[in-house]
């Protein structure tokens, strides 16, 4: 059964998500600057866009800003922190909202283990939700229950994504000394690749 993480529980998973999901790790360094606040123009665009980013590659510099406002949010850019991280970007894409946009909610659903948690961290660099902006919460669960839900408020429009089973079978329980190559390797791959759209729930008609 699912429940909501309390602030002081989600606090504390945060300090050891980043610290177990490369706070510390070679070539991830030390606090770095903020994510971009305008609206979203990532290759990984809304749905409908070819996903992949080879079309629209970024260049080598921006790949790298993109890479340090992970590890400003989450202490390092870890494959699972970056994986929330494009998820993020292209939730604001598909919703048309920019970033730290108080319009948008953001509830990512995890069992309390890092790397599964991390991908919060990515989804807080791309958007600018937080814990304290009330409008970041964690949402315990399985493992096989891992998604994030990007809500616009004044709208209801809802995207949910959650990591491809591509992406965790490649980037599940990486080594430490490899967090920050994974995480570089996972900025430039397709987005089909990373995640996938979860379908809308169809609610079930009254009896």
């Amino acid at each position: 059964m699912r429940k909501t993480v309390s602030h002081a529980a989600l606090i504390l998973l945060a300090a050891v998500a980043s610290a177990g999901c490369g706070g510390a790790s070679p070539g991830e360094g030390a606090p770095q600057p903020a994510a971009p606040s305008g609206p979203a123009q990532h290759a990984h665009g809304p749905a409908g866009h070819d996903h992949g980013r080879a079309p629209g590659r970024p260049s080598a510099e921006a790949q790298d800003e993109e890479l340090r406002a992970v590890a400003a949010i989450h202490g390092g850019a870890g494959p699972w922190a970056v994986a929330g991280y494009r998820m993020g970007r292209y939730a604001l894409a598909k919703l048309g909202l920019p970033a730290r946009s108080f319009d948008l909610e953001v509830v990512h659903h995890s069992p309390r283990s890092v790397q599964f948690s991390c991908i919060a961290d990515g989804a807080a660099a791309a958007t600018g939700a937080s814990l304290g902006k009330l409008n970041l919460s964690l949402v315990e669960a399985s493992e096989a229950g891992i998604e994030t839900t990007y809500r616009r408020r004044s709208t209801g429009q809802a995207v949910t994504l959650r990591p491809s089973a591509a992406f965790r079978a490649r980037f599940r329980d990486v080594p430490r000394e490899r967090l920050a190559e994974a995480g570089k390797e996972v900025l430039s791959l397709p987005d089909a690749e990373v995640f996938e759209e979860v379908p809308a729930r169809v609610a079930s008609p009254p009896e």
